[in-house]
């Protein structure tokens, strides 16, 4: 499995582990997750994506169990997790509205309570989950740069930030934002066009990339997904992989060094997410496939 630096010491597997639904499994139990851990390293896969939020703020305490059960199976891996999101629901019942909180006592608390969660004494990336336009830019740029200073936090990043939200954060710090992991997929695109991926390509960033298979939505009965269907079959069977497979060796392609995130609970599934990177598609490949994607050629 390839790495990608991200910082001069941290690097992570190229394809990542999500535990979005970590928690919607009917077993959570620390052996079972211990399992889909130690599928994902069989393959070299050593990256795993959390957020606070994920099960309703459970997730992380669901692998945190795992970690207390499986001494040293915490060191096998990089920890990326995210915050900022206040949602009416586990902890924060009490809230009145969804909201986002990026103030310097927010964040620390919430990295406090990950790093509980988790049974660990660091975390390797920290990302602000979504762009906050209350945001004092000063105020959370030292919060996070305090944070590598502690040791808490390894390296920091966002998620689904546009290119004014990243420059407005890193204007205030001193601490470099290693990634921004953005929604990308055959069916979600626009980053392609819109300016988000240039913005990293052009500083060097590599980005990762979540719902990289359109949460299923690319084997549904849309119409992208019909259209699509026998172009990936075709290159699934010719190369002896799962459609899936094909549909992230697309972004992997792609030469901003994108970082698919990808999440399941079937640990015969996670057996085979690195089917992608023994899938080659030439640049007529990968446009044959945004072709069949939206309908129509490029302009």
């Amino acid at each position: 499995m390839d790495r990608i630096n991200l910082t001069d010491d941290l690097t992570l597997s190229r394809l990542v582990y999500g535990m979005w639904r970590l928690g919607d499994d009917a077993d959570t139990s620390p052996a079972h997750v211990q399992a889909k851990v130690e599928a994902c390293l069989a393959q070299g896969i050593s990256t795993m994506d959390q957020a606070d939020i994920y099960g309703g703020y459970e997730a992380e305490a669901i692998l945190g169990a795992a970690f207390r059960a499986a001494p040293g199976l915490r060191d096998k891996v990089e920890l990326v997790t995210k915050c900022d999101i206040v949602a009416p629901v586990g902890k924060y019942a009490s809230a009145r509205v969804k909201h986002y909180d990026t103030s310097a006592r927010h964040i620390r608390a919430s990295v406090e309570a990950s790093l509980t969660h988790m049974a660990t004494d660091h975390i390797d990336l920290l990302l602000i989950h979504r762009p906050d336009p209350m945001m004092d830019h000063h105020e959370t740029g030292a919060a996070l740069d305090a944070l590598v200073t502690e040791g808490k936090v390894r390296a920091v990043g966002v998620s689904n930030f546009r290119p004014w939200d990243w420059d407005l954060l890193q204007s205030a710090m001193a601490t470099q934002l290693c990634t921004n992991q953005i929604e990308m997929s055959l069916i979600a695109r626009d980053s392609f066009t819109n300016g988000d991926l240039a913005h990293l390509q052009r500083l060097g960033v590599p980005p990762m990339a979540w719902s990289p298979l359109a949460g299923g939505a690319l084997f549904g009965e849309g119409d992208a997904a019909t259209r699509l269907r026998p172009h990936l079959e075709r290159h699934a069977t010719a190369q002896g992989v799962g459609t899936d497979a094909v549909a992230i060796a697309w972004l992997l392609a792609h030469p901003a060094r994108i970082l698919p995130v990808l999440g399941t609970n079937s640990l015969e599934r996670i057996a085979r997410i690195a089917d992608a990177t023994r899938v080659t598609l030439s640049r007529e490949d990968w446009f044959e496939l945004w072709t069949a994607a939206a309908g129509q050629e490029v302009p």
